[in-house]
């Protein structure tokens, strides 16, 4: 291997639906693979010794987010990135509290939905660009990208919703934001904020047993399933992990993977 076209990617969210797809989708001897959760993923780092790939997992809670952002800016600084080709931040990690009218939403879920799905997505991406930013100062000429793993629930009200369409809404403002910002630096990071396309994953599930009585919608997700609209986490993977590739990656920082 050339270590001159090593590719970094950081992924949030890495432990199961969609992030653990993207997981063993990333892995590869020619990539270094940052995966920050909650819990370690075993099989993945079998998969990781058996084929060669560096992985490296945190257990972080990123409720926590300065703690998450610090100890991210701490261990870029220390990283040897003359060997990186590129460097990619995905922030896949979201929460949905107790579904139902904003009112009904204990404190403590709400504010946990925001500091997982908005906040930690901020301050990971401001340590990134940050200490990224350091290296390109330094010299280094490798492609940035951030890949904020966004929802049509941030382009679309739905009722019992509230602090996830919330958190996927800011997100993607803040996705616009820091692209014009980066648009005025030399050799600025590109970013986008994704939305996937609906997913049969622990979050649907959780959506579909939502009460009928506080959630107008969770018929509709039922549909959703009962048609075979759901797409597999293995195939809402590729379709990310393919935009990342496109060539006008960031020139629309909020995009759809079904436009």
């Amino acid at each position: 291997m050339n270590d001159a076209t090593r590719h970094l990617f950081i992924l949030t969210g890495a432990s199961r639906g969609m992030g653990q797809a993207m997981a063993r989708q990333l892995l590869a001897p020619n990539r270094l693979l940052l995966c920050i959760s909650r819990s370690a993923d075993a099989d993945l780092a079998a998969r990781a010794s058996s084929g060669g790939a560096l992985l490296e997992q945190w257990q972080q809670d990123l409720a926590d987010s300065i703690g998450a952002a610090q100890r991210l800016g701490q261990w870029l600084a220390g990283l040897d990135r003359s060997g990186l080709a590129s460097a990619t931040l995905i922030n896949n990690a979201g929460v949905i509290p107790r579904i139902g009218p904003l009112d009904q939403c204990p404190p403590n879920d709400l504010a946990n939905a925001l500091r997982v799905g908005l906040e930690a997505p901020m301050q990971l991406t401001a340590a990134f660009l940050r200490e990224t930013g350091r290296w390109v100062d330094a010299g280094w000429r490798g492609q940035r990208k951030v890949l904020n793993i966004s929802s049509g629930l941030g382009r679309r009200a739905m009722a019992a919703q509230a602090p996830y369409c919330a958190a996927k809404a800011g997100m993607d403002h803040f996705t616009r934001c820091s692209a014009l910002d980066e648009a005025e630096r030399p050799h600025g990071a590109r970013l986008v904020s994704l939305a996937p396309g609906v997913i049969d994953t622990d979050m649907q599930v959780q959506l579909r047993g939502g009460d009928p009585a506080g959630f107008p919608d969770r018929d509709r997700f039922v549909e959703l399933q009962r048609q075979g609209q759901l797409s597999s986490p293995e195939e809402a993977a590729q379709r990310v992990l393919a935009w990342l590739d496109r060539p006008d990656f960031g020139q629309n920082p909020v995009a759809d993977v079904r436009d």
